[in-house]
């Protein structure tokens, strides 16, 4: 599929897909004649690990680290799967630890709309 299907399908932007094609994160399977990107369903899965990285903090690096571990972990021999699979334990870790503090967050800022929903709520029949 071109590049416009490519992004409805997996909820990001042209430009956003481009912009991780040229840091090195999303390349595409092939080329039409014309010079069109071609996406296939790998490559959608790939930018969909991206999307779901992106609101965990992941930078660009940890991203293309982690997408090196699962392009590696299907072919890797005994000598080298231990060590993939302890850094893939390590994302793990760490976007769970992300997800709690994003569970904070969303806890203290619906509070505080709470809060304002009150305050309205007191001060409305004053108008």
């Amino acid at each position: 599929m071109q590049i416009g299907e490519a992004a409805e399908r997996v909820g990001l932007s042209i430009r956003t897909i481009r912009h991780y094609e040229q840091v090195g994160l999303i390349v595409p399977s092939a080329r039409t004649d014309g010079g069109f990107r071609l996406y296939t369903e790998p490559d959608l899965d790939r930018l969909a690990v991206v999307r779901r990285m992106k609101p965990l903090g992941f930078t660009l690096d940890e991203m293309r680290d982690l997408l090196g571990i699962l392009d590696a972990l299907p072919v890797a021999d005994g000598g080298e799967r231990p060590a993939l699979l302890d850094r893939l334990a390590m994302f793990h870790t760490l976007a769970t630890t992300r997800v709690v503090a994003l569970r904070e967050q969303l806890a203290t800022a619906e509070g505080f709309a709470d809060t304002l929903r009150q305050r309205f709520d007191e001060h409305a029949d004053q108008r």
